[in-house]
């Protein structure tokens, strides 16, 4: 108890003075309760400054009630230096800031400047900062720096350490000073300025005088050294750098306030070379005869992550283009122009059959291809975290580097190691340029004897490693993952020499402890370990892919981030709205765990702050095909709602927009009255407030007729019987809303040579149900469509859906409901959207004149795949531009509800509402009727569907009323 109120006196006092949030609730702590890594500990809180000077105070406070800190970027770390008893300083939302100065080749930053956002302002130029890890495009230049992270191209521009200039640094006693490099007489001067500054530049002299023989007999040669403190930058060859002896520190000696970094020429001209090789053991040996050839980015990777991407679906066919081989260097050549570029690729690929073992070659001087490849390694840990029909793999030995003419030798012993230990399928991968590779393996760290062979493996790698001149890290860093076997490396003078290093800065060592020196243990405080025992739960949701277990989905989570990404695919528009961690996919995923753990979060099923997390998921499922790892919040969601809510009221949207598919056909009956209801004034605010719609939103009428009163009124064409018959899907909201979709969508089948049918029984497929957590009555209305649909489920007639989040539940939440019904999984297998009936059949579609703008439905991109639409608009001869910006921010039902307007408001305006507002004469097409209700608002008609489109190709259609 007395910690807990030494705690919120803490608290107290930094809400006194930091003007950014102060987050010392269960929720919170448990957010960052693990990085990336293999490790958990629950913070004592959290601190989001809004500046520098926040970062400052908040630091003072915790000097003064004497608590460890530690300074956090996007917490992708991968060894346990991000997370920790400690108050997390996260400066990734707030403290973000550029300015390059162009004729000298820098650029000033803060220390929460995502890389891609410095990276993106010196393109500008042709410069770029060089090293750059996969996570580009959520890594902090402040982690960075903490980390000495590497990358592709490091073989062109090295380490972080390689590129800092200067940094502005504050100690924990409060100190505040900017470093760099030092010559003799300015060294001098600062010993002997008195003071704290004075004793730290006097301190420095003496460790660095006192070790400079050991540090320069004891640090290995090689361009990934980044395990250990960076002793040797404090030389006098190494200009005497104290900024780049303070990178790769953890966070254990200062916090990091900012950074003038160094940029380098970024050749514009790009040409990618893929080189076949037997096995990974050949690719390694070619390694230096490649570098030979001046190229700017070289990167391996095996048989075994190329089976594993595929595993999982490589839906993008990024691996068809592969050369001969089972195993692959991708070598980037980079110049001035694409013609020299091209003869350098050429050349590369003409001699290295005769200068390696090479078997094929291809090169590559397409953009969008090279891109591609590029996606296939920064797949990497993703595709190897969870594979079908294996355990989880974990890092523990995942980044460690030697010398590159040693990397073949290296791998041979490496893979002899594991197979002794019984881990045949972990991938090798990585920057095999800068000998650095990566893996993940799927040590057993639930029980004793699992963490026994854990241990005794990682000791006998690090031998391995050593023999071979090598660095035990060569770009994650040590933190707790490797930090105990320093000694092994170094000697013990050497970690001395750290520790002493640390203590000049941090003489409390309330800095990051238990981290790089005097180390915790790397196989305690794991996150899961022999107490992991997660809370049972009975789900709705059968979780096939994990085993049925809901505890086993939370894992999937390896904290990689990429929903914290701001640009590209959807996952995950919450977050690019708030920029808080809760409302990533990561975080609730985290959330969930820690549900399950049950000693943070205590409430299970009912805890408010999982709920409220999960409050603004958008449940685009874009995190089902984005997520390296294929979380699916939507999916998880529903399934904590439904225990959420279990025999409580929800709130009054729930029921006015999940049982939709009851007002709807309830409204029908009288649809003239209904109408009125919605569209007169004083009526209209009083609907809206009773079924907790924004008063803002407009609410769709209801059509004069159905479209199955329309069908059951018309006439079947002629020799209709002789024609193929598809069941054409009647979904609530085509229905009874705009039925012209539906209409449309007959004519084109029937123009395609098909007899369209419709189930006899009104069926629903409950898509609204999940939003809300109904599954229960979720399930028993897929139960109605399965058993009234059996007999054409049976005979194998093709369900064709023109709403792509209904064709979603039968692609997707079917087989989760119904794992072993069989007609349930042949329901999920003859579903379709009309693109996919269309182009698999080799329809030849009428042409059109002109430009459209596509917005894909985000359970399309999720669940189906947006190629075999754009492939049909193409071929009936329109200029085509699919949006790439993340979900239109209705979401379905997300966007009609009070509490939500403004959030689905801003995730529009991330994107596609100013791509529309900018259309300029191009149509615009969107087939979920949520997209089209978002974007109405914004145009003088609302978009088309795919089908309205192509009917009005048709030779016999006949428009009614202007079309936009």
């Amino acid at each position: 108890m007395g910690e807990r109120v030494s705690h919120e006196a803490v608290a107290a006092d930094l809400r006194a003075v930091v003007r950014g949030a102060v987050r010392f609730d269960d929720t919170s702590r448990a957010l960052y309760a693990v990085d990336a890594s293999n490790y958990r500990h629950v913070p004592i809180g959290v601190v989001v400054p809004v500046d520098v000077d926040d970062v400052v105070a908040a630091m003072a406070v915790c000097a003064a009630h004497d608590v460890a800190v530690l300074p956090r970027g996007g917490g992708t770390s991968l060894a346990g230096q991000c997370c920790n008893v400690a108050v997390v300083i996260d400066c990734s939302k707030h403290l973000r800031g550029v300015a390059l100065d162009v004729a000298a080749k820098t650029a000033r930053v803060l220390p929460g400047t995502v890389l891609d956002e410095l990276r993106d302002e010196a393109e500008k130029h042709h410069l770029t900062f060089g090293p750059d890890p996969s996570t580009h495009n959520r890594c902090t230049l402040g982690g960075m720096i903490g980390n000495n992270s590497c990358g592709v191209h490091s073989i062109m521009a090295g380490r972080t350490a390689d590129n800092v200039i200067s940094l502005d640094v504050v100690t924990y006693d409060g100190v505040r000073l900017t470093v760099g490099a030092t010559s003799e007489s300015e060294w001098r001067r600062l010993a002997s300025s008195g003071g704290r500054v004075g004793q730290i530049y006097t301190d420095l002299a003496v460790l660095r005088d006192k070790y400079a023989d050991e540090i320069r007999r004891r640090f290995p040669k090689l361009p990934r050294r980044v395990s250990g403190y960076n002793l040797d930058e404090l030389l006098p060859e190494n200009d005497g750098n104290i900024a780049r002896a303070l990178v790769g520190t953890e966070g254990t000696c200062v916090a990091v306030l900012g950074a003038q970094v160094q940029l380098v020429h970024s050749p514009p001209a790009r040409v990618l070379v893929v080189i076949g090789f037997i096995d990974v053991f050949d690719a390694a040996d070619a390694v230096p005869a490649v570098l030979g050839h001046g190229v700017i980015g070289l990167e391996g990777l095996d048989a075994q992550l190329a089976s594993d991407i595929r595993e999982h679906g490589d839906s993008a066919g990024n691996l068809k283009n592969l050369p001969r081989g089972s195993a692959w260097l991708l070598a980037e050549i980079g110049a001035d122009t694409m013609q020299k570029a091209s003869a350098a690729a050429h050349e590369l690929a003409e001699t290295i059959k005769s200068e390696t073992t090479a078997i094929d070659c291809v090169v590559i001087d397409d953009p969008d291809e090279e891109d591609r490849f590029w996606l296939v390694r920064e797949a990497g840990l993703g595709a190897t975290a969870s594979v079908a029909g294996r355990g989880n793999t974990w890092e523990g030995w995942e980044d460690s580097a030697v010398p590159p003419e040693n990397l073949g030798d290296y791998l041979r012993e490496f893979k002899a190691l594991l197979d002794k230990y019984e881990h045949p399928t972990a991938a090798l991968y990585g920057h095999f340029g800068d000998g650095c590779v990566h893996t993940r393996i799927d040590f057993n760290l639930r029980s004793a004897p699992g963490l026994r062979a854990y241990r005794a493996f990682a000791e006998e790698a690090a031998g391995v490693v050593l023999r071979h001149g090598g660095s035990l890290s060569g770009e994650h860093g040590d933190g707790q993952s490797r930090a105990e076997l320093l000694p092994r490396m170094f000697g013990a003078e050497i970690v001395g020499a750290f520790e002493q290093f640390k203590d000049i800065w941090d003489p409390r060592r309330r800095m990051n402890p238990g981290k790089v020196v005097r180390p915790h243990r790397f196989d305690e405080d794991l996150r899961l370990g022999t107490r992991y025992d997660p809370i049972p739960v009975t789900t709705h949701f059968a979780f096939p892919a994990d085993d049925g277990s809901f505890a086993k989905a939370t894992l999937r989570c390896v904290g990689v981030g990429l929903c914290r990404n701001e640009s590209g695919g959807t996952m995950c528009p919450s977050y690019r709205v708030t920029h808080d961690e809760e409302h990533s996919t990561r975080g609730r995923a985290r959330l969930l765990f820690e549900m399950l753990e049950g000693d943070v979060v205590t409430d299970g099923w009912r805890d408010k702050g999982v709920k409220d997390a999960l409050d603004l998921c958008l449940s685009c499922k874009g995190c089902k095909s984005d997520c390296p790892v294929s979380v699916d919040m939507a999916t998880y969601k529903a399934e904590f709602l439904s225990h959420h809510y279990a025999r409580r009221l929800r709130p009054r949207h729930a029921y006015a927009i999940g049982l939709i598919h009851w007002w709807a056909r309830l409204g029908s009956r009288a649809p003239r009255l209904a109408n009125f209801a919605i569209t007169t004034p004083g009526l209209r605010r009083l609907a809206k407030a009773a079924a907790g719609i924004h008063q803002k939103r407009d609410v769709p009428t209801l059509a004069p007729e159905t479209f199955r009163q329309w069908f059951a009124n018309r006439d079947a064409p002629a020799g209709d019987a002789d024609r193929q018959r598809v069941l054409l899907w009647v979904d609530t909201f085509n229905d009874h809303f705009t039925p012209d979709v539906l209409r449309a969508g007959v004519d084109v089948l029937e123009a395609a040579g098909y007899r369209v049918t419709i189930s006899k029984s009104v069926l629903c497929c409950g898509r609204p149900l999940y939003d809300y957590g109904f599954l229960g009555q979720a399930k028993r209305q897929l139960q109605a469509i399965l058993d009234d649909l059996r007999d054409d489920i049976r005979a194998g007639v093709t369900v064709v859906g023109m709403e792509p989040s209904c064709v979603a539940v039968f692609r997707d939440e079917l087989c989760g409901m119904f794992p072993h019904d069989e007609d349930a999984e042949r329901l999920r297998r003859q579903t379709v959207v009309l693109s996919e009936l269309l182009v698999a059949a080799k329809w030849e579609p009428p042409q059109l004149d002109g430009e459209v703008i596509v917005q894909p439905h985000c359970h399309h991109r999720a669940v189906m795949t947006f190629d075999d639409e754009e492939q049909l608009l193409r071929a009936a001869g329109l200029e085509v531009t699919v949006l790439d910006k993340g979900c239109c921010g209705m979401a379905g039902s997300f966007g009609f509800e009070a509490d939500h307007y403004d959030v689905s408001q801003a995730v529009g305006e991330l994107g596609v509402l100013p791509a529309v507002r900018d259309r300029g004469t191009a149509t615009v097409l969107a087939d979920g009727f949520s997209c089209r209700e978002q974007m109405r608002p914004e145009m003088p008609a609302p978009p088309l569907h795919l089908a309205q489109l192509l009917q009005r190709a048709l030779p016999d259609f006949r428009p009614q009323g202007e079309l936009q």
